[in-house]
């Protein structure tokens, strides 16, 4: 994604390594600035013009919990264990509906998992009453460099080798587009995916240029 909005290769390496925050990514990202935008696990850092976050994953919370308090904008977990832990505090919790665990649950207060983060957090935009949104970094692809994420700040983001491929989660994550695809079509939701390179088949692929015209007729 920073590749997208021309943020220099040094300052992507510069991230990487964390030399720098990745904050540094958000001057380039300024046309986005006055968007509705949820930010997926760690995107949150990118700064406070994210409209809220997401997270999914039991430790996220615990590892990066002086980031988050430090962030103004609501903190989503969609995580069963997050509510039973009495030394959580500033997020709200939702629970994962268990009767519809792929697609867009349209239950109140339940959000599909969708076996990732951004699965879900497409459902929390519908909860949100958008109608249409944009995927940005939903390439499902190993990133330039062989890096599994576009930021360092996971443990798994280490650049992966041809035999570590097979270890990757994108096989598992992308079981869950196909019925958000189809729940998405009967609820007059269109999605678009702001990646031209990205695994995902089932949403219509524009570039970014694109996506910012949106909106502006």
């Amino acid at each position: 994604m920073p590749l997208q909005f021309g943020v220099p290769e040094e300052i992507i390496e510069k991230v990487h390594d964390k030399e720098l925050p990745m904050s540094a990514y958000s001057p380039y990202l300024s046309p986005i600035h006055d968007r509705h935008c949820i930010g997926v696990n760690m995107a949150f850092a990118l700064g406070d013009w994210v409209d809220m976050m997401i997270f999914g994953d039991g430790g996220f919370y615990f590892k990066n919990k002086a980031a988050l308090m430090q962030y103004p904008r609501p903190r989503i977990a969609v995580n069963p264990n997050i509510r039973r832990k009495p030394n959580v505090v500033g997020v709200k919790h939702i629970s994962r509906d268990g009767r519809i665990p792929l697609g867009i649950s349209r239950r109140p207060g339940f959000i599909s998992w969708n076996r990732n983060t951004g699965g879900a957090a497409i459902n929390l935009a519908y909860h949100l009453g958008a109608k249409r949104i944009f995927l940005l970094g939903f390439d499902m692809n190993l990133g330039k460099g062989h890096y599994q994420h576009w930021h360092s700040a996971y443990n798994s983001a280490a650049k992966k080798g041809p035999k570590d491929h097979r270890h990757l989660p994108f096989r598992r994550h992308l079981q869950c587009f196909s019925a958000i695809a189809r729940d998405a079509g009967e609820l007059g939701i269109e999605i678009l995916n702001v990646s031209m390179t990205s695994a995902i088949k089932e949403f219509k692929k524009i570039t970014l240029k694109e996506a910012l015209e949106y909106g502006k007729l």
